[in-house]
């Protein structure tokens, strides 16, 4: 009996053993475990920390350049920025109380290398005036205003110099809200000359009412900037940050600070494309005032259109003026092309010439008709 209870507990020791044997394994393989799951975690945060050391260098860098490139193209486009003056003028013009009105003094854009000038309407005057260019290297040239429209205050003047460094044209219908943008021009005069400020495109499609003594003017489809405009700055450049023109800086509300508009690039271009091509530019003419759905509410707040150009005057003796058209009349579509402002109706018809007929969809009472009409020349 002795022998089989000592034997009882040889087993018994037995089992304890193989017991704590088993729980040892155990253990160690977990411990195990964690350590390599601890150095895997390690080795993959130093990988991580060191691609993010990487990549922050790369994106650095990357950015550098880019600064690089825009401030490249920014000094390149200085170069094509002139002066404008309706009277000649030598020396620094900001010694002249109210240089602006008394020399008529502004800014201008060049766009091509034979010549061309692009500025305000208001900077340069009508159509066969003649102003005076002050180039980048100071030299002082005779233009002639080759073009001009007062409504949407710009002109185009051309002066006898050729080989000239231009600005290229940007496109004005792909900028969006918050892109950073540059003016350049002339503010307070010569002194200050080609004086560049930063801003962002703070609005599109703008219209406002600008109030002189003798009329009331409707400026519509303008970009807004809070890029620092100032007297002088008037038919300067708004461009991008790759340096190409996307608008002519016109106007500045003078009792808001940090609000300063331009008109957009892409209205003119089938006018500059023609001179560029033919070396002249035969204007069509349509013969209405209109406006569009933003402008419309400074004149009746009581008339609504969704779409379209309200036509609010048909000119006496123009194509209009013996067809089935009349004040109040909505123009909603010309020839194929959908309508709904007042600057798309303009730049359709800066691509057609005199005598080129186009086809009307006039709106009346919810009923449409579709006139023909033969556009007349624009002296």
């Amino acid at each position: 009996m002795y022998y089989e209870e000592k034997k009882k507990n040889k087993e018994r020791l037995m089992m304890y053993g193989l017991m704590i044997v088993i729980i040892t394994l155990l253990l160690v393989l977990i411990l195990r475990t964690e350590v390599n799951q601890v150095a895997s975690t390690t080795e993959y945060k130093a990988e991580k920390l060191n691609f993010d050391e990487t990549t922050s260098d790369q994106s650095k860098e990357e950015n550098n350049t880019q600064s690089l490139a825009n401030t490249e193209a920014i000094s390149d486009a200085v170069k094509a920025i002139v002066g404008i003056s309706k009277l000649k003028q030598s020396g620094s013009s900001i010694f002249v109380n109210n240089a602006e009105e008394k020399l008529g003094l502004g800014s201008g854009v060049i766009i091509t290398d034979s010549g061309y000038i692009l500025t305000n309407q208001h900077v340069a005057g009508n159509k066969y005036s003649s102003c005076y260019v002050t180039l980048d290297d100071g030299n002082v040239y005779e233009g002639n205003v080759v073009w001009a429209d007062n409504n949407i205050d710009l002109a185009i003047v051309k002066i006898n110099k050729a080989s000239l460094e231009y600005l290229e044209l940007g496109d004005s219908e792909s900028i969006k809200l918050a892109d950073d943008v540059y003016a350049i021009g002339n503010p307070l005069g010569l002194a200050f000359q080609k004086t560049v400020t930063k801003g962002i495109i703070s609005a599109m499609n703008r219209t406002i009412k600008i109030e002189d003594e003798t009329q009331n003017v409707y400026m519509e489809d303008l970009i807004q900037t809070d890029a620092t405009i100032n007297e002088g700055n008037s038919g300067g450049a708004l461009v991008d940050a790759k340096g190409q023109l996307i608008g002519i800086n016109s106007v500045k509300i003078s009792n808001a600070e940090g609000i300063g508009f331009a008109v957009p690039i892409n209205i003119i271009k089938p006018i500059i494309n023609q001179l560029v091509s033919e070396g002249k530019f035969d204007e069509a003419w349509l013969g209405i005032y209109g406006y569009d759905k933003e402008a419309i509410q400074y004149l009746d707040a009581n008339i609504k259109i969704e779409n379209g150009i309200y036509v609010a005057q048909i000119v006496p003796e123009g194509p209009l003026a013996t067809l089935d058209i009349k004040e109040g009349d909505i123009i909603t579509q010309i020839d194929d092309t959908p309508i709904s402002k007042m600057n798309d109706l303009k730049k359709y018809i800066y691509n057609k010439k005199p005598e080129d007929i186009v086809k009307l969809h006039v709106q009346r009472n919810e009923k449409e008709t579709i006139l023909d009409v033969k556009l007349a020349g624009k002296t």
